[in-house]
C-alpha cells in the first residue's frame, strides 16, 4: 500500500460550504415513557462536513442518531434525504439510504479476515477470490487513509484496527453519512490522530460525518460544525469560524462553568489491601502490584491488553491461573467465593454498566438492591421500604436523572446509570474499589462528579482504576501501571515526568530508554 501524505486538517472543505444538506431532521421528537429524549429537533447534515454533537449524558444525542440510523422510530417529525421525506423501520433501511453508524462495540467475525468482514453480507462478495477481495479492500483503505492489512485475521487486530474495519464496511457500502459514537474511547493517542486524518479525508471526498464525543478538545480539533443538545433540545450551533473556546462550550453543554480538573491532595497511605505477585495465565504475564488504602493506582492502556482478565481475577470472576493474589490480607481462595458484604469488602464498578452492573428491566430500587440487599434484610425478610428510602437519597445525592426510583434502568442514560452504580457501591463502604473505565462515555459534568467521588473515597479505600483515558490517570492516580499484551510495561509514580511523557509509547508496547 502506498504511503499516504498526512492531511493538514481539511484541504477541500470550501467546495462543500454552500451545498444543500444531505440529511435534514425536522421537528424530531422521541419519548420513552415519562422520559423525553428528543423534543422538536431540527438539524442539517451537509456533504463534506464534520458535524460534532455535544451534550450531557441524557441530552438526547445517541437517541437522535439512533433514529437517523434506523434503530428507533421517531414519535413525530420528519427525516429528509436529499430533500425527500423518508421513514426508516430498521437499520437496513438507513443503510440502503446511505446512512451508517460506527458503534463503540464492534460487530465483527473474529475468525474471518479483514477483507471477509468487509465483504460479509454483500451481494457477490464471496464469489470473488480471496485475492480479489483483498485487492478491493486495499484500494478502499488506501483511498481513505485507513491503513490495514486486508488478509489479517480480525482476532489479531488492535482495537483501533478493528474500528477501521467497521469504517471500511460502511465505505464499501458507499455510505454517504457516517455516524461515529464516541470513536476515540478505545484508541491510543496515535490511533486517534490516524482516525482524525481519515475523517478529514472522508469529508474532503464528500462524505458527511457526525461525530459524537464528550471530549471537548477533540471536537475543537476535528469538527467543522458543532451542535449542542441539552435536555433533548438543540440549544446552540456553531461553525468552525465562530466556535467559542472549550470553557464556553462546556458552559453551554451543562448550563454552568465546568473545568475538568480536580484537586487531589495526598491522603495518608495505610495498610496494604491488595497484593499481586507473579499473576499469569489467561493472557496475563507476571503481573506484580500492591495497592494500599489511601491511594489510587491507575492501570492505563488500550482496551484488550489484559485489563479485563486482571479485573476478573481481582473481583472473583476468574480464578488465578498462576501466581499469588491476596485481598484484604486473605488469599484469593479464602476471600472468595464469600467476600464480606460491607465494610471490609470489595466494590466493583464494571465498564459494562448496562449489562453486568445493572438489569435494564428492573427499577432503580431493585438495581440498588443487587449488591446491597443484605443491608436491608432482617431474619430473611427484605425491608423494601427502607431500601426505597435509601435509593431516593442516593439518587438525589448523586444527581441521577431523571430522579424516578420506579423507572426502569433502561430509561436512564449511560452516565446517569453510572452515577447510580457508583452511589450503590460506595454505600457498601468498601475497603477496595475496582473502577473499570468509570467515566467512559460520560459528559464533562458527570466526569468531574465521578472524579471527585473517587478522590473522596480514597480516605477509606484503595482504588484500582482501569482507564484508557490518559488525562484521567494523570488527574487521579498516585501511581500509574501501563499495560500492554497482558503485562505491565512499567509502574511509576505520577510525579515521574519523564515516564509520564512516554506513556503513549508504553501503551504501544515500547519501553522508553
Amino acid at each position: 500500500m502506498t504511503e499516504q501524505k498526512p492531511l493538514n486538517k481539511r484541504t477541500a472543505r470550501d467546495r462543500y460550504t454552500h451545498l444543500p444538506p444531505v440529511v435534514r431532521l425536522e421537528g424530531i421528537s422521541k419519548s420513552f415513557g415519562r422520559v423525553r429524549a428528543n423534543h422538536d429537533i431540527t438539524l442539517d447534515i451537509r456533504p463534506g462536513m464534520i458535524k460534532a454533537l455535544l451534550g450531557e449524558n441524557g441530552a438526547g444525542k445517541s437517541t437522535l442518531m439512533s433514529i437517523l440510523s434506523g434503530r428507533f422510530p421517531q414519535d413525530s417529525g420528519t427525516i429528509y434525504i436529499d430533500g425527500a421525506p423518508v421513514r426508516f423501520t430498521s437499520p437496513a433501511d438507513a443503510l440502503t439510504a446511505g446512512i451508517g453508524m460506527v458503534y463503540q462495540h464492534f460487530m465483527l467475525v473474529e475468525s474471518m479476515t479483514v477483507a471477509e468482514n468487509v465483504m460479509l453480507g454483500q451481494r457477490g462478495g464471496f464469489l470473488l477470490s480471496p485475492r480479489r477481495m483483498e485487492e478491493t479492500v486495499a484500494r478502499l483503505a488506501e483511498k481513505y487513509g485507513l491503513e490495514i492489512s486486508p488478509s489479517a485475521p480480525v482476532s489479531g487486530l488492535s482495537m483501533g484496527e478493528k474500528q477501521r474495519v467497521e469504517i471500511l464496511k460502511l465505505l464499501y457500502r458507499d455510505s454517504r453519512v457516517l455516524i461515529f459514537d464516541e470513536p476515540t474511547a478505545v484508541l491510543t493517542p496515535s490511533e486517534t490522530e490516524q482516525l482524525f486524518e481519515a475523517l478529514w479525508r472522508m469529508a474532503d471526498q464528500g462524505k458527511s460525518i457526525v461525530f459524537i464525543s464528550h471530549k471537548l478538545q477533540e471536537v475543537l480539533s476535528v469538527a467543522d460544525e458543532i451542535a449542542i443538545l441539552r435536555r433533548g433540545e438543540i440549544v446552540d450551533e456553531f461553525h468552525e469560524s465562530d466556535v467559542p473556546n472549550q470553557k464556553v462550550l462546556a458552559n453551554r453543554m451543562v448550563g454552568r462553568d465546568v473545568v475538568l480538573s480536580v484537586d487531589a491532595p495526598p491522603v495518608p497511605v495505610c495498610e496494604k489491601v491488595l497484593e499481586i505477585e507473579g499473576l499469569g495465565g489467561d493472557g496475563l504475564d507476571d503481573i506484580r502490584l500492591a495497592l494500599c488504602r489511601g491511594e489510587i493506582v491507575a492501570v492505563a492502556g488500550v482496551a484488550g491488553n489484559g485489563q479485563k482478565e486482571l479485573v476478573e481475577v481481582v473481583c472473583g470472576l476468574r480464578r488465578p491461573a498462576a501466581g499469588r493474589v491476596e485481598i484484604l490480607g486473605r488469599p484469593w481462595n479464602a476471600f472468595y467465593p464469600h467476600p464480606p458484604r460491607r465494610g471490609r469488602s470489595l466494590a466493583y464498578i464494571p465498564e459494562d454498566r448496562q449489562g453486568l452492573a445493572t438489569c435494564k428491566y428492573l427499577d432503580l430500587v431493585d438495581n440498588f438492591l443487587l449488591t446491597t440487599r443484605h443491608a436491608f434484610s432482617r431474619r430473611g425478610l427484605l425491608d423494601r421500604a427502607q431500601a426505597e428510602e435509601v435509593t431516593r437519597r442516593i439518587v438525589q445525592e448523586y444527581n441521577v436523572q431523571p430522579g424516578h426510583v420506579d423507572a426502569p434502568a433502561r430509561a436512564l442514560s449511560g452516565g446517569n446509570l453510572q452515577k447510580l452504580v457508583i452511589g450503590r457501591e460506595f454505600f457498601r463502604e468498601p475497603a477496595i474499589i475496582v473502577a473499570e473505565n468509570p467515566t467512559q462515555g460520560l459528559d464533562i459534568s458527570a466526569t468531574e462528579e465521578v472524579w471527585n467521588r473517587l478522590l473522596e473515597a480514597r480516605s477509606g479505600a484503595g482504588i484500582l482504576l482501569i482507564t484508557s483515558e490518559l488525562n484521567e490517570a494523570l488527574q487521579l492516580a498516585d501511581r500509574i501501571a501501563v499495560m500492554y499484551r497482558g503485562r505491565f510495561v512499567d509502574v511509576f509514580p505520577r510525579t515521574d515526568e519523564k515516564k509520564v511523557e512516554a506513556i503513549g509509547l508504553m501503551m504501544a508496547g515500547v519501553q522508553p530508554e
